[in-house]
């Protein structure tokens, strides 16, 4: 908009500069040549008086030395009454042109060598027209005219500049308070709840800024009452939890009762989690920062130890592969756990008994790709299971599995995708970004291309037997 505003007031400068600025110089112009011939027709009047009573050589040379000087002007007397034509000073005209003036009786201009001539008729006594020649040289008609076109160009210049210079400030000051609103609004986006905007510049964009504080303060607000709600309703599953924590300590000894007591202590420390990132408005899956993170095979290990008793019961074949080797990853341990159990969930939620199910970890150079297949009926809709929100209609469906996943994923630049696994079922590939630097560019299923390089990482989807 800055640069805009100084072009548009530096087209039209210079278009006005030059409207007024031609005229003017080409009038100085004509100026200049009108003075030159006024002189040189105060200098033939002054010869006329004298032809009028004489026209002797001795004296009419007498009164062309007095008038100006003899190079510049000349008398051409005819001849009159048998006496010999006179010819007085250095004539420059033509002698035709000497009797048009003679013949018509009017005073004439006439291009010659150096510059210009005045021809001016003068009536003698004896009836007789004589002309009186006066030079104007060409530097007496363009005299002051340079000066005067280099004082206009000089003006016209400064004008150009000076409009350059207020367009350049006024822009400075439409912009600056826009540029302030983008950077409020980019440190909004940011999640800076503090970012505001001062309400400053022309009035369109006050205002604008006035709206934009408003709008952050009523965000700030809105994320402390949406903070408070899930504080206050994750403290009131403290009473059944403690039921839960007594009744499964009366279960007595057994693996079904030492795994009830363990998902009923983490399901504690989630809650007591989820309050206290409520209290501290801290994201619960922030990106991770230089040095933090995991690694996926043990988190893998540990979590499908969890589920693994619950598919014995059920007689679900499983399958882990990839995991024998620690696998960084830049997330938090606790929210890759909640991705793999909202994943496991999942499948055992909406997957008949007996169905089988694997986990495959990769570990490419610059992401870590973690696969969730089943021999299910799969999805038939994917886009809408990834909806946050968006359930499968049954009870305890919520649609906030998925959403957890593909948050995580994001964090880190990477994605989600749903598929059809080699089971048969449905395949959840998780690609988790480890070079955030080079985003990823989204292409088909199976192949992620990077923006830069152009390399194509390919995700193995290679069948395997389970026991």
């Amino acid at each position: 908009m800055r640069w805009a505003l100084v072009k548009v007031c530096l087209a039209v400068t210079t278009m006005v500069v030059v409207a007024f600025a031609v005229p003017l110089g080409l009038v100085i112009k004509e100026m200049a040549r009108d003075r030159a011939f006024s002189n040189a027709e105060r200098q033939a009047a002054a010869v006329a008086p004298a032809l009028s009573i004489t026209t002797e050589r001795e004296q009419l040379e007498r009164v062309v030395a007095s008038a100006g000087s003899d190079a510049r002007m000349a008398v051409h007397i005819p001849a009159v009454d048998g006496a010999a034509a006179v010819d007085i000073g250095r004539g420059r005209a033509a002698g035709e042109d000497i009797a048009t003036v003679r013949r018509m009786g009017r005073a004439s201009t006439t291009e010659v060598d150096g510059g210009s001539t005045l021809l001016q008729p003068v009536a003698l006594s004896s009836g007789a027209i004589a002309v009186v020649e006066v030079h104007v040289p060409e530097s007496e008609v363009s005299n002051g005219v340079g000066t005067a076109w280099a004082v206009l160009a000089g003006v016209g210049a400064a004008l150009v500049v000076g409009s350059v210079a207020v367009a350049d400030r006024l822009g400075v000051r439409m912009v600056r308070p826009a540029q302030r609103l983008v950077e409020g609004a980019r440190e909004l986006g940011e999640g800076k709840l503090g970012a505001r905007v001062p309400e400053e510049g022309p009035t369109e964009l006050r205002l604008a800024a006035v709206a934009f504080n408003s709008m952050a303060d009523q965000v700030v607000q809105l994320l402390a009452n949406e903070r408070e709600l899930a504080a206050d309703l994750s403290h009131r599953l403290r009473t059944p939890l403690t039921v839960l924590r007594l009744n499964a300590a009366s279960l007595g000894g057994g693996p079904a009762a030492e795994q009830t007591r363990a998902a009923v202590a983490q399901l504690e420390r989630e809650v007591d989690t989820i309050i206290r990132t409520a209290r501290e408005a801290k994201p619960q899956t922030a990106a991770a920062g230089p040095g933090a993170g995991c690694d996926a095979a043990e988190v893998v290990r540990e979590r499908m130890g969890f589920w693994s008793a619950l598919a014995e019961d059920e007689g679900r074949k499983w399958r882990v592969a990839g995991v024998e080797r620690p696998v960084r990853t830049p997330v938090a341990r606790a929210d890759l756990a909640a991705a793999l159990d909202a994943l496991l969930g999942n499948v055992f939620r909406h997957t008949p008994e007996g169905t089988a199910f694997a986990v495959d970890v990769h570990n490419a150079d610059d992401a870590v790709i973690v696969l969730v297949s089943d021999a299910g009926p799969g999805i038939s809709d994917p886009e809408a299971a990834m909806a946050r929100g968006r359930g499968s209609g049954t009870d305890g469906s919520t649609g906030l599995g998925l959403d957890i996943v593909r948050r995580l994923a994001e964090s880190t630049g990477g994605d989600v995708r749903i598929g059809s696994s080699v089971l048969g079922g449905t395949e959840v590939r998780i690609w988790i970004q480890v070079d955030d630097r080079r985003p990823v560019r989204r292409g088909h299923r199976g192949t992620v291309r990077r923006r830069r390089t152009g390399r194509s990482v390919p995700v193995l989807n290679r069948a395997r037997s389970l026991p």
